[in-house]
């Protein structure tokens, strides 16, 4: 039964001739194998929550002690005014166009697409302020009770439909560790936070996204969240900061950068490097439907939202970052 699975597999690939399609069955962006379904439906009544229902979060998970990096650095980079998007994702697929089967919205580099390589980016033009040449990614928000109109709205073959909700702010950071001073990150180490594929894999260990509204910075949740009128949709999106020193990408895009333990312990065999967040809010009219990009499978779930960086950055420019973070301070580039 597996043998003829994968025979019909290859099949449907070469009739077809899309090599985005053969992405999105082998589990581009993020999914470790075959997508098992193709609805289109979605999100359910029980992705949505009012966020007074939200209980508030517990506070910082560490306190940063006498060892640590207690710096921030906020990275200026706009918030894609240059309607930089594509259907691309050079960290889980590169090489394929339209291989995330779904729009990510981008700020930094602006000639990042499937195709971009180091040398490329490195001679990219950049959306940061200092810049910094490196890549950020996620995918869009849509409001789904509105028609999509303009040509990046609509996609011949993804099933993502609406009006792309602009980000009303953008905020690139990067955080120290608590118990620990950090060290560079490698240029052109590449890195994703979240779970494509959550709906139907049906786990969380990898969802990371936080949802929330901007007066109730205490409260997150998994789901998208119901704010009161004037309130911002907020997306938090923390990524991994342990790295393995020695690789910038790895098989299943995870092994070579992951999480810290608890307390902020980096893994045994990794070393701390700076904490790449991105913080996205929306203007979201109270009650309004909105729906996170997803394969057709996922549903929209807002379990399933992602985000994906190539990191850039100079070495002196990540030097500088780091110098920051270790010695306490809060900067902007």
């Amino acid at each position: 039964m597996g043998n003829e699975r994968r025979l019909l597999t290859l099949v449907i690939c070469l009739v077809l001739g899309g090599g985005g399609l053969l992405a999105v069955l082998l589990g581009a962006s993020g999914a470790s194998g075959p997508h098992p379904g193709h609805g289109t439906a979605g999100p359910a009544p029980t992705d949505y929550v009012d966020i007074g229902d939200v209980p508030p979060s517990p506070g910082p998970a560490a306190a940063t002690g006498p060892d640590g990096s207690a710096g921030s650095v906020t990275v200026e980079c706009g918030r894609n005014g240059e309607e930089h998007y594509n259907e691309d994702n050079l960290v889980v697929s590169p090489g394929v166009r339209a291989g995330a089967h779904h729009t990510h919205a981008y700020v930094g580099n602006l000639s990042a697409d499937a195709m971009s390589t180091d040398a490329s980016l490195d001679a990219g033009a950049t959306s940061c302020t200092g810049g910094d040449r490196s890549t950020y990614y996620w995918p869009v928000l849509r409001r789904t009770d509105r028609p999509g109109t303009r040509p990046f709205e609509t996609s011949a073959g993804h099933g993502n439909a609406g009006e792309i909700l602009p980000e009303a702010s953008v905020r690139v950071e990067f955080r120290g560790n608590p118990v620990s001073k950090v060290v560079p990150m490698p240029r052109f180490l590449r890195g994703m936070t979240g779970d494509a594929v959550a709906f139907t894999a049906g786990a969380g260990a990898d969802v990371r996204a936080r949802w929330g509204c901007s007066g109730s910075p205490d409260r997150s949740t998994t789901r998208y969240p119901r704010c009161p009128a004037g309130d911002l949709v907020t997306r938090t999106l923390a990524f991994p900061s342990c790295w393995n020193g020695l690789d910038t990408a790895s098989a299943g895009h995870r092994s070579h950068l992951r999480f810290p333990e608890g307390g902020g312990v980096c893994p045994q065999g990794t070393f701390p490097v700076p904490e790449l967040r991105l913080t996205l809010a929306y203007e979201v009219p109270a009650g309004a439907p909105i729906a996170v990009d997803s394969f057709p499978e996922q549903r929209h779930s807002p379990r399933t939202d992602h985000a994906m960086f190539v990191n850039a950055m100079t070495d002196g420019q990540m030097a500088r970052l780091v110098d920051c973070l270790n010695t306490g301070r809060d900067c902007r580039t």
